[in-house]
């Protein structure tokens, strides 16, 4: 069975950056390793594409003269984005990484057509003996969040900015509100989809309704600091995205759920140095290094140790977060008791758990 998980059922707005860098001529055995990058946002966003930048940046300097990496941004889940790859593929890159899931099926045309190179896509499904795949539970970070949120919400209400409804944004939204309910079993969680993965004005917007709505916690599962910074000046705490977006409301952030891709790539790019890679599919969390939090901040001594020893608890195994008895909107149990769900399912989740105000359609 197929699943939907991150940025699919969208295209980012805008033009595309469909220039990639030309024809160049077969490079020598001793040449450096050159690596692409395609990306859906701007390396400004300060979020989802910023950070996959930092890992490019961070593989560049620990391999050194053994590579040498270029990246194209703005370019949309779209028709479009097969020439950037096929552009990449055919000017020498020898290994090429798409950071967004709806280039999925041009990268597979593509890998198809360039034998010989490798390919990565991050939150795909898809392979091929030349295509791997690479994603990160991010939902782990948002039960961390959710256990703060249920400490500090007066109201006992929070707000999430939801992109698109796609598994791993539905994972993001029950796992933040189980973990508000472990530590208050009556919390809440109102959501609002924007449509989109990096919209600025809607995110902003967005979290305006949740706040007039009651919620005093803000999160968001969108690439801007819009959410962050319009909380803060609404005085009400959040949490950032991707990437510690503490410098965004030095005085109002909590926390952020930051990705880290900079060990997987440097693995990846030394595996085609050494002849070594190898199709296969990277789902890692805590535990693998690909998921941290930033600082706990703006928070009391005691929340900040409750938050550290849940990420500690998470990253051994002890908390599966996804773990029943676990109870959908209609109150009807989908999750029994002692069971824990598996990776099939959770990739492929749909069902928003009881305490979630709204429908994902």
């Amino acid at each position: 069975m197929t699943t939907i998980k991150r940025r699919g059922f969208t295209a980012l707005l805008g033009g595309a950056a469909l220039a990639a860098p030309g024809i160049m001529r077969a490079s020598r055995a001793d040449a450096p390793l050159k690596a692409g990058f395609v990306y859906l946002g701007p390396v400004g966003d300060f979020g989802w594409t910023y950070q996959h930048d930092v890992g490019r940046k961070l593989a560049a300097k620990a391999l050194g003269a053994a590579v040498t990496t270029s990246y194209v941004e703005n370019v949309p889940e779209a028709p479009e984005c097969q020439a950037v790859f096929q552009n990449l593929a055919s000017s020498g890159h020898k290994i090429i990484f798409g950071t967004s899931f709806g280039y999925m099926n041009y990268m597979l045309k593509v890998a198809a057509q360039f034998p010989d190179i490798k390919f990565e896509h991050c939150t795909g499904y898809k392979q091929a003996p030349n295509l791997s795949t690479y994603d990160i539970r991010f939902y782990q970070g948002r039960f961390v969040q959710g256990v703060i949120a249920g400490k500090l919400s007066k109201a006992g209400v929070a707000g999430y900015i939801g992109s698109v409804p796609v598994p791993e944004v539905v994972q993001g939204m029950n796992a933040f509100l189980l973990g508000m309910q472990s530590v208050n079993p009556k919390a809440q969680l109102k959501f609002i989809m924007i449509d989109s993965w990096y919209d600025p004005g809607k995110e902003g917007d967005a979290t305006k309704a949740l706040i007039d709505q009651g919620c005093d916690i803000i999160t968001q599962h969108t690439d801007s600091p819009a959410p962050l910074q319009t909380a803060a000046g609404r005085g009400i705490k959040a949490f950032g995205e991707s990437t510690d977006m503490i410098s965004f409301a030095p005085k109002f952030q909590l926390s952020a759920s930051v990705n880290d891709w900079g060990g997987y790539y440097i693995k990846r790019m030394k595996a085609v140095l050494t002849k070594d890679w190898a199709s296969g599919d990277t789902w890692g969390g805590f535990a693998e290094g690909m998921l941290t939090m930033a600082p706990f901040r703006n928070m009391p001594d005691s929340v900040a140790a409750l938050a550290k020893s849940t990420v500690s608890d998470i990253k051994s195994g002890k908390n599966k977060i996804f773990t029943g008895p676990l109870t959908d909107q209609n109150g009807k149990v989908f999750l029994a008791a002692g069971q824990t769900m598996d990776d099939g399912t959770l990739s492929g989740l749909q069902t928003l758990i009881a305490g979630i105000e709204g429908k994902l359609t």
